[in-house]
């Protein structure tokens, strides 16, 4: 009987600490592209969180860190089946990444219905953040990058533009953006155009460009075809006919502005991240991650995804390591730190980031190509968001 006892109560306590032992870990679900056409997009995401826990371990408040990545390929169905399963299956606390918009907000009602936050380290669609509370955003909107061009270029001689975007989302918030402030601001928009976003052909766009003849063209294309973009601007011989180029960060992004070559150099962009900010923050971080990542260089998404890292880690310790979905939110409500970005602050109301953005020039600077920050345009908040 005593044996017996002593069994049934040796297998009564290894049954109350199997949930508590499962309770120590934190599973945080990855979920970005690293196949198909965004797969660098994915790369710079994962670098990004896999070098903040690098730098400051796989414990945090007591409770181990697990990281579960998942490929979504680009794919808001991939990405919303893949979210389910790491909810249901793994039992993350936290879903991360989101390297596209769609799939951003196919996520939206899963985060809702688990009560889990769904940080967003990528996607900047400006109405993402209002599909689900638990949404933060540690990226940026498009507006909040696109405005302040607007706002610079009407004050520095560009009174006539020609806006040529990418025809999804995203770029049509940049053009909607881009107009609204330009105009407000006393300047022209002849002409908007749209460019199908599986082609790689401007060329048409570029003719009516030309024959056009704004001061400016403003341009917003994904990243990956930036290079085309502005090569056939070039080609096309645009650059010679007075017509200046500016554009939304993302066309010169940090890892592929050297790619560009000399074509890329003089134009103007915003943005409110570039390896070339001037900062003890920056600098530290950008030679960990070329040491991390093969001498890569990082672009806006590896420091986007290494701060939401450091907000989930920061807002676990807040609730002494608690996994309650609401609790976490509210931890991060209002969160400030520095960045190697510059100082930044979840907005409590919006769960937007407000932050520096920066009026950036490519120069050559070592040999290399670099987006160089000469306007700082301080502590601005989502503008779509402001007046709501």
């Amino acid at each position: 009987m005593n044996i017996a006892r002593h069994f049934a109560a040796g297998l009564l306590a290894s049954l109350l600490a199997t949930p508590c032992l499962a309770q120590q870990t934190v599973k945080i679900g990855l979920l970005v592209p690293l196949t198909g056409p965004f797969a660098s997009t994915g790369k710079q995401l994962t670098a990004g969180t896999q070098l903040y826990m690098q730098q400051n371990g796989d414990t945090v408040a007591g409770k181990k860190i697990e990281l579960i990545i998942k490929d979504d390929t680009g794919n808001a169905d991939v990405t919303k089946r893949l979210a389910q399963e790491l909810v249901v299956n793994d039992k993350v606390a936290v879903l991360a990444g989101f390297g596209l918009t769609p799939g951003a907000l196919a996520t939206a009602p899963i985060a809702t219905e688990a009560k889990i936050p769904e940080v967003v380290m990528m996607a900047a669609t400006s109405i993402i953040t209002e599909r689900s509370p638990y949404i933060v955003r540690t990226s940026f909107s498009v507006p909040q990058t696109t405005v302040p061009l607007a706002v610079w270029a009407a004050a520095n001689g560009i009174k006539t533009v020609v806006t040529v975007v990418s025809d999804y989302a995203p770029g049509i918030d940049v053009e909607t953006a881009f107009k609204q402030r330009f105009e407000a601001a006393g300047g022209k928009v002849l002409d908007s155009l749209r460019v199908p976003l599986s082609s790689n052909d401007f060329a048409p766009a570029l003719q009516r460009v030309a024959d056009a003849k704004p001061d400016a063209i403003m341009g917003f294309v994904p990243a990956g075809v930036g290079p085309i973009f502005i090569r056939q601007f070039v080609e096309r011989g645009l650059d010679k006919s007075g017509i200046k180029f500016i554009a939304e960060g993302s066309l010169t992004e940090d890892d592929i502005v050297n790619q560009i070559g000399d074509a890329a150099l003089g134009i103007i962009t915003s943005q409110h991240y570039s390896a070339a900010h001037n900062s003890p923050e920056n600098k530290s971080f950008v030679a960990a991650f070329k040491k991390a990542n093969s001498g890569m260089r990082p672009n806006l998404m590896a420091v986007q995804s290494y701060d939401g890292m450091h907000l989930i880690y920061e807002a676990l310790k807040k609730t002494n390591g608690s996994t309650d979905g609401d609790a976490l939110v509210a931890a991060m409500k209002g969160m400030s730190w520095i960045s190697p970005r510059g100082p930044i602050t979840i907005d409590p109301a919006t769960r937007e980031v407000i932050q520096n953005i920066y009026i950036r020039k490519v120069e050559r600077v070592d040999g290399e190509l670099y987006n160089v920050e000469f306007v700082t345009i301080p502590d601005f908040k989502d503008p779509s968001k402001v007046v709501k």
